[in-house]
């Protein structure tokens, strides 16, 4: 039953992870406590300007949806708009949602070119943008 369980675990763990861009397998050194590899995510939340056109922000979700294609270190990729009821959101209406093997993954990400491009296009539209990286854990 418990190497069952585990299979059922690491079918579920490998569906979750693998979301809307696979990039192959996960490669860390890091396990949660019910021996699962632990990754880490990196949340993005955007506040897009009041003054931001819509094909404006089409195009930034567009780059965004572009830079896994472009930056091999991103091993899965989601995103969506807020439609939560609560009206919490404080103004971030788009989620961005990463995943890296580890920091060094996500570090040598944060200074590719392809993303520093794509962070230097947001100027004319974006307001407030945040950040919350994290390791998983069960």
């Amino acid at each position: 039953m418990r190497t069952l369980a585990l299979a059922v675990g690491t079918a579920l763990f490998a569906t979750a992870v693998g979301c809307s861009h696979e990039k192959g397998a996960f490669q860390t050194s890091e396990v949660t406590a019910a021996g699962t590899p632990k990754v880490l995510r990196h949340v993005v939340l955007f506040k897009y300007k009041d003054d931001a056109k819509p094909d404006q922000v089409q195009a930034s979700v567009k780059a965004f949806r572009a830079l896994p294609g472009k930056i091999n270190l991103i091993r899965a990729f989601e995103w969506g708009t807020n439609v939560s009821p609560e009206k919490l959101n404080q103004g971030y209406t788009h989620v961005y949602f990463l995943t890296f093997t580890g920091t060094a993954d996500r570090d040598a990400y944060l200074v590719h070119p392809a993303h520093k491009e794509f962070a230097a296009s947001l100027g004319p539209v974006l307001d407030k943008v945040a950040v919350v990286d994290y390791w998983t854990q069960q």
